[in-house]
């Protein structure tokens, strides 16, 4: 099978390698669309996550939706051609966090598409049964690979708590930014901001609920501001973690309001204006991927994919992943959601 290996810095090479039958409890599955993150783009440009960095070669992409090719033994349900989006998180289930429902910080994690767990940039892949779940009827492969960020946006809503009226502002208007404006705007909120610099993401933050948008290189928080009467906002969602996002999502909080960091920086170490969260008495929380939110979120495609499906702007062959790379990273052809095909 073909398989697209980052190989150094902003470097991918292309090598082939076996697949084996899949093992009891195993189905086998031809990976037909995997959508591109902004962890995998941190790995690509900056050599690592935060303080994780890169081990070279190593296999990126964690939102993959395939097709079943077969099924190892004590495995029933599925048929060959069923369509599934494939969960990239194994577990343990018996460490302490498993055993309280806490997955997501699993002590014994294997995340598909970390330095030591090979990633969905392939065409083949063997996954526990558990890891295989049915793509709703209608949804197609490219669409269906938003299944993961909205995961993580429904995760994110666990700490935010929206009520019916409230005010938010969403920093980074790529996938997850869109798609926490739309889960925002199914919640009910009030008026939703959107500060973005790239001007076709405001547009589709617009599609997907934003009140208003607002370009970043501008102070975003001053004007929020004004429009508040100096008030600030209830929630704010950093969903860029880059140009000072972290601290503005401070500044742009009413006192007693919530913040919730979902992006993910660049930097290993950032300074946080810490008398402003104190000043306002801040909740401040921090999103660790999903944590049993995936049925919600594919129940959620299967009645909202019309209106989430503008998200996903590009779709690429495997083989040009280089080049989709460099298109996001850069904001070229106000690229949202790439998906790439093996």
């Amino acid at each position: 099978m073909l398989v697209a290996e980052l190989s150094a810095l902003r470097q991918f090479r292309f090598i082939e390698r076996p697949i084996r039958d899949p093992a009891p409890g195993e189905i086998q599955v031809e990976v037909k669309s995997i959508g591109i993150c902004g962890s995998d783009l941190h790995y690509y440009a900056d050599g690592g996550i935060g303080d994780t960095p890169c081990v070279y070669p190593m296999v990126l992409g964690h939102e993959p939706t395939g097709r079943v090719l077969k099924t190892g033994s004590q495995v029933s349900g599925w048929s060959p051609g069923d369509a599934a989006v494939l969960e990239p998180a194994i577990y343990c289930y018996h460490c302490e966090f498993c055993m309280t429902g806490r997955h997501n910080v699993c002590s014994n994690i294997r995340f598909l598409s970390t330095p030591a767990e090979p990633g969905f940039f392939r065409q083949y892949v063997n996954l526990p049964a558990a890891n295989v779940i049915a793509l709703p009827k209608g949804v197609g492969y490219a669409e269906g690979t938003l299944f993961e960020p909205l995961a993580i946006v429904l995760h994110s809503m666990k700490f935010a708590q929206p009520r019916p009226g409230e005010t938010a502002v969403v920093f980074g208007a790529g996938p997850i930014g869109l798609l926490t404006i739309a889960v925002l705007r199914m919640a009910g909120a009030g008026r939703i901001w959107s500060v973005e610099p790239v001007a076709e993401r405001r547009v589709l933050a617009r599609s997907m609920g934003a009140d208003a948008t607002l370009d970043s290189k501008p102070d975003a928080v001053a004007q929020i501001k004004r429009d508040t009467g100096g008030r600030g906002v209830d929630m704010t969602f950093d969903c860029a973690a880059k140009d000072g996002t972290l601290n503005q999502c401070l500044h742009a909080a009413a006192s007693t309001g919530r913040v919730i960091y979902t992006g993910i920086p660049s930097e290993i170490s950032i300074p946080l204006d810490f008398h402003e969260m104190r000043r306002k008495e801040l909740a401040i929380f921090n999103v660790r991927r999903s944590n049993h939110e995936t049925a919600m979120a594919l129940q959620m495609m299967g009645s909202e994919m019309a209106r989430l499906a503008p998200i996903v702007t590009h779709q690429r062959a495997l083989t040009d992943i280089g080049a989709a790379f460099d298109m996001l990273l850069a904001g070229e052809d106000g690229a949202a959601k790439v998906t790439l095909t093996p």
